[in-house]
C-alpha cells in the first residue's frame, strides 16, 4: 500500500510540475503576443503617416515648384510640342502642334 501511495504521489508531483510549467509558457507566449499586437498597431500607425508623407512630397504643385525653382525647368512653347495619339497604329505619325 506505502508502496502505490509513493507511486501516486510521484506522478501527482510530476502532473503538478506539468501544469505549472504549461501556464508559465501559456502566459508568457500571450505577453508576447500582446506585445507583437500593440506593435503591429505602432506599425499600421506609421505606415498610414508614411503614405501620407509619400502624397505630400508627390504632389503636383510642389514637383512643378522644385523644377521651375531649382532645376530652372520650364514648360516648352507650344511651338516645340508634339501630340502623339495613342493606339493609332503605325500609319499615323506625331505631327507637330501648330
Amino acid at each position: 500500500m506505502a508502496r502505490i501511495n509513493l507511486i501516486l504521489l510521484a506522478l501527482l508531483t510530476a502532473c503538478a510540475l506539468g501544469l505549472v510549467t504549461s501556464q508559465h509558457k501559456a502566459r508568457k507566449l500571450f505577453s508576447e503576443l500582446e506585445r507583437e499586437q500593440e506593435r503591429a498597431k505602432q506599425l499600421e500607425v506609421e505606415w498610414g503617416q508614411l503614405q501620407l508623407e509619400q502624397s505630400t512630397w508627390a504632389m503636383h504643385a510642389r514637383v512643378e515648384k522644385i523644377a521651375r525653382e531649382r532645376l530652372r525647368m520650364s514648360v516648352p512653347d507650344a511651338k516645340r510640342s508634339q501630340v502623339v495619339i495613342a493606339g493609332a497604329g503605325a500609319e499615323a505619325k506625331a505631327e507637330p502642334k501648330r
